[in-house]
């Protein structure tokens, strides 16, 4: 975990995710950067005209005076943190060129308000994010003065293409020494008998390290609901899932992430493209 971008829209929660970035990579001595996309007015962003130069320069120096304020905050004091780096399209876009030409092997991000997981699922900048990413993406809903993962919990359906992703899953596990369970969830719309599931975890630990790693399963009326109820059962610090890139991690479920999990998952959320 040697880099890690960090978008910003220099809000509240962007700060959050900044803090969480800090943490991380003072155990790790990885190196941040932080990305911020103009969301220049609409009369600046699809003008051509030479006339809006100076307003849209208004606009870049103002980035840079915020990443000036930023870059003095106590938590970052002995860090690595790259010169920061402005984007001039989409957010998602600009972290994907970033993520490429940078070498990035995390982004962190910030989500708003109280129903920040539903803007995130929903068509936010941070849901078009995780659909796109090609590295995982850790989603920070609230503060957290001290970050740790003891207690992480991926959500699976043990398939194949699941498990090509399984290595990045033990990778963050072993970097926070964290203890991981498998959690699949079992629901009446898509029942799985217990031989089934047995047949299921047999196929999926093959030729995979599954030393110190649990495995649980858990019935429930949605997988969505299932989740989320395992997760505060168990205190889960992290919840990770899987995601078909565009497609989103509505088509790894086979529906969509219900308003119980959006709103109610104060836990971090962390994704991994399948």
């Amino acid at each position: 975990m040697k880099r890690i971008l960090v978008p910003t829209d220099f809000s509240e929660q962007a700060e959050n995710a900044l803090k969480v970035a800090a943490q991380i990579a003072k155990r790790n001595g990885s190196e941040i950067y932080v990305l911020n996309s103009l969301e220049l007015p609409l009369h600046l962003a699809s003008s051509s005209e030479t006339s809006a130069m100076p307003e849209s320069l208004f606009f870049i120096q103002l980035a840079k005076k915020h990443f000036e304020e930023i870059l003095k905050k106590p938590y970052l004091e002995g860090l690595l943190i790259h010169d920061a780096l402005i984007g001039h399209g989409e957010v998602y876009s600009d972290v994907r060129e970033a993520v490429k030409e940078k070498n990035v092997d995390l982004v962190i991000m910030g989500s708003h308000g109280g129903n920040g997981f539903m803007e995130m699922f929903i068509g936010s900048n941070t849901e078009k994010v995780v659909r796109t990413s090609d590295v995982p993406v850790l989603v920070i809903k609230n503060e957290h003065s001290d970050f740790q993962i003891n207690n992480f919990v991926y959500a699976t359906d043990l398939s194949e293409e699941c498990k090509n992703v399984f290595k990045k899953v033990q990778k963050i596990t072993k970097i926070a020494d964290a203890q991981l369970t498998l959690l699949y969830v079992n629901t009446p719309n898509d029942f799985v008998t217990t031989t089934e599931i047995n047949k299921k975890i047999k196929d999926f630990s093959k030729n995979t390290d599954f030393e110190n790693i649990s495995v649980a399963i858990y019935n429930d009326t949605s997988v969505e609901k299932g989740i989320l109820n395992f997760a505060n059962e168990v205190n889960a610090d992290l919840i990770g899932l899987g995601t078909h890139g565009r497609k989103g991690i509505s088509h790894f479920f086979n529906g969509s992430i219900s308003e119980d999990l959006v709103n109610h998952a104060n836990m971090p959320v962390v994704t991994f493209k399948i």
